[in-house]
């Protein structure tokens, strides 16, 4: 997620559609994949999927190139696809909270070792961050109560909305770029409709959100975009289990405290049998990449040639009106 000016990506595995009050489009439909892992790597790499594709770059790490690698990071276990590329980018996973302190021992004794080494910045990089994420999360810091830029204390916080809390707190001190994963929406069995497990996911992921832009507080949060992803969508028809299997076209959803406007945009269809995709599903309209480059554009002030070099492929930066 983003610190001013700042942009965040939660992929959202197998997610259904979305609420009102965001924006809604759809990615390109070069991928026919229903897989989970493959077109969710497709759209991390961000590449065409014609001609030769570089496995070892993602599309979040050549933007962070583009930005200052310094100022990015992954809230996951590992490192993301999206991630991947020569850009050294960290990780925190904080679903169990921050990593124990290095004692100063230990910290000696490795510095040591890499003194002057191709990896020294790197390893005195990562003692930085180590250090920085413990302090930030430490429980009896947050148990002093309501933080000066917070609305409500981090403590009440439970689940994704704990992690979002969490994440809020390390973006708006430091990080300008950061990237979240946000699992349980492969609905194939008992999804539900207005109640039910699919209704539960997003009223957690709602919440998450909610919280994330509480915590940042209402100054920081008017220079931040959350974007949040899906690397595919649901049949439109109900299977025998009570639930929908894998579709093709999904939604994205835009929030922050600075866009310019409400709503659906992007290329829409009116939905019936002949405008479903192989008779199932919604259609691909619109190019996530062009998407993302016209926000960057106007997010970052991002050149065509910098934008070039995060989206390779002769994509076009899409103006949308969304900031």
């Amino acid at each position: 997620m983003g610190l001013a000016p700042g942009a965040a990506r939660i992929d959202l595995p197998d997610a259904a559609g979305g609420p009102g009050g965001l924006h809604p489009l759809r990615r390109l439909g070069e991928d026919l994949s229903r897989s989970h892992f493959e077109t969710q790597d497709s759209i991390e790499f961000g590449q065409p999927l014609a001609g030769s594709r570089d496995f070892s770059s993602g599309f979040m790490n050549r933007l962070a190139q583009e930005l200052g690698a310094a100022q990015a990071i992954s809230f996951t276990d590992q490192l993301p696809v999206a991630f991947r590329g020569s850009a050294k980018i960290g990780n925190q996973a904080l679903r169990e909270g921050p990593r124990p302190a290095v004692d100063a021992k230990s910290r000696e004794l490795l510095t040591r070792m890499y003194r002057e080494q191709a990896l020294a910045p790197q390893v005195q990089e990562g003692f930085a961050l180590r250090e920085e994420v413990a302090r930030e999360l430490d429980p009896a810091r947050l148990r002093q109560g309501m933080d000066p830029a917070s609305r409500s204390p981090l403590i009440d916080a439970k689940g994704f909305e704990l992690e979002a809390r969490r994440i809020a707190r390390l973006m708006r001190g430091r990080f300008q770029l950061g990237f979240v994963d946000i699992g349980g929406w492969d609905t194939h069995v008992g999804q539900g409709g207005a109640s039910g497990l699919l209704a539960t996911r997003f009223e957690e992921l709602g919440r998450g959100l909610a919280g994330f832009a509480d915590e940042l507080g209402p100054q920081r949060w008017a220079q931040t975009t959350v974007l949040v992803i899906s690397e595919f969508g649901r049949t439109f028809r109900e299977n025998g289990n009570r639930g929908t299997d894998h579709g093709h076209g999904s939604c994205y959803w835009l929030l922050g405290g600075g866009l310019a406007r409400a709503g659906v945009v992007g290329e829409q269809v009116q939905v019936k049998a002949q405008t479903l995709h192989q008779g199932r599903d919604f259609p691909v309209l619109n190019d996530y990449r062009a998407l993302m480059a016209g926000l960057w554009q106007r997010q970052f002030g991002l050149s065509t040639e910098a934008l070039a070099r995060v989206f390779p492929g002769g994509v076009k930066a899409r103006e949308l009106g969304l900031l």
